[in-house]
């Protein structure tokens, strides 16, 4: 695949995903890094300058708060994300907007839904 249009595709729905992580359990980035690669067999592996930029409009916009870890012992300071009431329900209307999208684009592809 051209990566330019792969990386055209998957912009559009790293919030969806980070968002739908942060429901969970409070996580930090490298965790967020790691679990988006790992639960995407690779697909959405991406650097820490692609995410954090995503966190911080995130906080930016209400939908998540951060917070510093105090560190113990050698342990270093780490800043957790958590969703907020209003990240929850930005995260619900973009799953049904999602659900819509991918529909509509079977639709046009002549393929059934999955």
């Amino acid at each position: 695949m051209n990566p330019k249009y792969e990386r055209q595709l998957k912009k559009g729905v790293l919030e969806l995903l980070v968002l739908r992580l942060l429901r969970e359990e409070e996580k930090y980035g490298y965790q967020l890094l790691s679990e988006l690669r790992g639960r995407s067999g690779g697909m959405f592996a991406m650097k820490e300058g692609t995410l954090y930029p995503i966190l911080y409009r995130l906080e930016e916009d209400g939908l998540v708060t951060g917070r510093w870890s105090e560190p113990k012992g050698k342990e270093i300071s780490r800043k957790y994300y958590a969703l907020t009431r209003q990240g929850e329900e930005t995260l619900e209307e973009l799953q049904e907007l999602w659900a819509a999208f991918e529909e509509q684009v079977w639709e046009i592809l002549g393929r059934e839904s999955k």
